[in-house]
């Protein structure tokens, strides 16, 4: 898990529930209203113990669920960070579930 920040959508941090190469999902306590083919800029701050610096990815939207104490939105990654930071938190998360 970590944090995540989209100021074009919401102020304050979320959830990222899932990230791969393709895509995320991030999950938010906030009914958000989110453009379909718009790009967004999500901030990920990965957990401390991982030691990996904050990265930033562009996004579209793709789908969302909405309930009645949370909204989960899915994103496809247009754009990958230009440092190694998302390579090395990839990595984090695959050595962690294995």
């Amino acid at each position: 898990m970590a944090q995540v920040r989209v100021p074009a959508l919401f102020e304050g941090d979320s959830l990222l529930k899932d990230i791969s190469v393709t895509g995320c999902c991030i999950e938010c306590t906030m009914q958000v209203e989110v453009h379909p083919d718009t790009k967004y800029a999500i901030v990920v701050e990965p957990e401390a113990v991982s030691q990996i610096k904050p990265f930033e990815l562009v996004a579209e939207y793709r789908w969302d669920s909405s309930g009645s104490d949370a909204c989960i939105i899915g994103f496809f990654i247009v754009e990958f960070p230009k440092s190694k930071q998302f390579q090395r938190y990839v990595d984090y998360l695959a050595y962690h579930s294995s």
